[in-house]
């Protein structure tokens, strides 16, 4: 089992990514590889081989599930463990991101307090 450091984190708005930036990294002790889109992360895996990926459901040009199954091909992030992140949470909706093999899905706005612990019982949760 593989510890929990480096996280590929996708969001395409400028103020979520830094809230959620300073949380996962001051509180939570993460590492964290920051992107702007889909296609900033698709370069971004092909040079670092991230623990998890924390991705934006709904991003302009390549939304979240797309970057995804796009993620899901390259050697680094082929198998590597998702958390969907996105406002849009009812059951049918979480589902669907469980299906397409999320270990979690975070409902936004969060607590930034709380966003690295629910990263990392999700983390847990999955791991175990």
């Amino acid at each position: 089992m593989t510890d929990l450091s480096l996280v590929l984190y996708v969001e395409d708005d400028p103020d979520i990514q830094t809230v959620a930036q300073m949380a996962l990294e001051m509180v939570g002790g993460f590492t964290l590889r920051t992107c702007s889109s889909g296609r900033e992360a698709l370069l971004a895996a092909a040079e670092c081989k991230p623990d998890l990926l924390l991705l934006d459901v709904m991003m302009p040009g390549m939304d979240g599930p797309t970057t995804l199954a796009e993620l899901r091909k390259l050697p680094n992030t082929g198998a590597t463990p998702v958390i969907f992140m996105t406002a849009k949470v009812q059951a049918s909706e979480v589902a669907h991101y469980r299906s397409l093999g999320a270990i979690g899905v975070i409902a936004k706005p969060f607590d930034p307090m709380q966003l690295p612990l629910q990263v990392r019982a999700l983390w847990d949760e999955a791991m175990a």
